[in-house]
């Protein structure tokens, strides 16, 4: 797949989940000192009144004040809460009212390394700063004050470039019970920083 777009209208015009996903992996996310170029990332879509129904998706079963940016504008960061501790982010995409989410799997920090060790003190290697989505939360420093952040707005603090990568390979989604074999996780081929995968225990065996 070729994708060749550089802005927020690139995400706001995808064809496909995987396109969205395929467009944010090999960019470069900047939040605040924190500069981390996105070499992991899964793609989410949306309800079954929209173009890709996914039920592993948060926005399945419709809109609610937890997944509205979902739903919103392309180019916003989508944050929650997983397990009650680890903040993980997806970046929209999509027509303004259609839900998906390209989520956020692993990172390589560029810049702002000694912000990110004093985040994640317990490291022994960097390249496991950002390497899953938790981590990478922590890494960058999100919060739920950071849903809905425009990453393509006037803070100069935030920033999104995309640059998709040369090259990616794909494979099942991680911890998910359901859809859980669609090949929709991308990552770039021979980062060190790209997460192991693991099957969900919930989900059923592969075929």
């Amino acid at each position: 797949m070729t994708v060749t777009f550089s802005s927020r209208a690139g995400l706001r015009d995808a064809e496909h989940p995987l396109e969205a996903a395929r467009a944010v992996l090999g960019s470069t996310l900047t939040i605040g000192a924190v500069r981390a170029r996105i070499v992991e990332v899964e793609a989410y879509g949306g309800d079954p009144a929209g173009p890709w129904p996914d039920p592993a998706a948060h926005s399945y079963r419709g809109p609610t004040p937890r997944n509205a940016v979902m739903f919103g504008p392309a180019g916003h960061l989508y944050v929650y809460r997983s397990y009650g501790m680890h903040f993980c982010a997806n970046v929209s995409y999509g027509p303004d009212g259609v839900a998906g989410g390209v989520l956020l799997r692993s990172a390589e920090i560029l810049e702002g390394h000694e912000i990110v060790a004093s985040r994640r003190p317990a490291i022994r290697r960097p390249v496991d700063a950002a390497r899953g989505p938790g981590n990478l939360g922590a890494a960058l420093g999100l919060t739920l004050d950071d849903d809905g952040l425009d990453l393509f707005g006037e803070d100069p603090g935030v920033d999104l470039t995309l640059s998709p990568a040369d090259a990616c390979n794909s494979g099942p989604r991680v911890g998910i019970s359901v859809a859980q074999d669609w090949p929709w996780r991308l990552w770039i081929p021979g980062s060190p920083a790209v997460s192991a995968y693991r099957r969900s225990p919930r989900a059923p065996a592969a075929t």
